[in-house]
């Protein structure tokens, strides 16, 4: 257990010293961190991470089960102090290796920060240059750039004027549209009350009908 502690702690602060300057290896370990990050890497981390401070409680917890039992004997047991030189060395080794995960963790963050905020510096570079480039242009450019906007305003007036010239032809058509409505409407209701007098008419010609046809049939009998 404690060899492995010492060789974690070595791989460990091996893996920050190739953080800390820049060689073409510490790009193959910052990539080979964010694949780390990436999937199941954080739960395997945080795994990992839950066991050995689970394991560090424990040596902590009999380390003080060791310190109770010396103080009601009295006298320190030659066992009780190899056990606790064992578990305070392997705590000890545990939280330096919890330590440095915490820093190889922050480091290989800020220094993908780093990287971004000088990217984004260049980027505002080559975006100033530009600025200034276009800055210190030519006057026949701004120039042209101004009988463009001219142009363009010119259009823009053109194309408001036919804009509220279709909009009132709409307003217009809509109104046209209400009228036909309102029309149809009456010519509904007039056809319903045609239809009504129609009825009418025939309701009159049967009563006249069943009328002249009953004294004919008393004659006959």
């Amino acid at each position: 257990m404690i060899q492995l502690l010492y060789t974690v702690i070595v791989a460990q602060m091996a893996l920050i010293l190739t953080l800390l300057f820049k060689t073409p290896l510490r790009k193959l370990v910052i990539v080979t961190l964010d694949r780390v990050k990436r999937g199941r890497g954080p739960v395997m981390v945080k795994t990992v991470g839950g066991t050995v401070l689970v394991v560090l409680a424990s040596s902590v917890f009999s380390m003080v089960k060791i310190q109770r039992r010396t103080i009601e004997a009295g006298v320190a047991n030659p066992t009780d102090q190899v056990l606790m030189s064992k578990h305070m060395l392997e705590s000890s080794l545990m939280g330096f290796v919890l330590f440095l995960s915490l820093m190889i963790d922050r480091l290989h963050h800020y220094i993908r920060e780093l990287g971004l905020l000088r990217k984004n510096m260049e980027v505002a570079k080559k975006q100033n240059r530009s600025f200034e480039d276009s800055k210190n242009g030519s006057a026949e450019e701004f120039k042209a750039l101004g009988e463009e906007v001219a142009v363009l305003r010119t259009k823009i007036k053109k194309l408001g004027s036919e804009c509220e010239a279709k909009a009132k032809e709409a307003k217009a058509a809509e109104a046209e549209a209400e009228a036909l409505r309102k029309q149809s409407e009456g010519f509904l209701l007039e056809y319903d009350r045609l239809l009504a007098d129609n009825q009418n008419l025939r309701n009159q010609l049967e009563s006249i009908d069943q009328s002249f046809s009953q004294p004919d049939h008393k004659s006959n009998m």
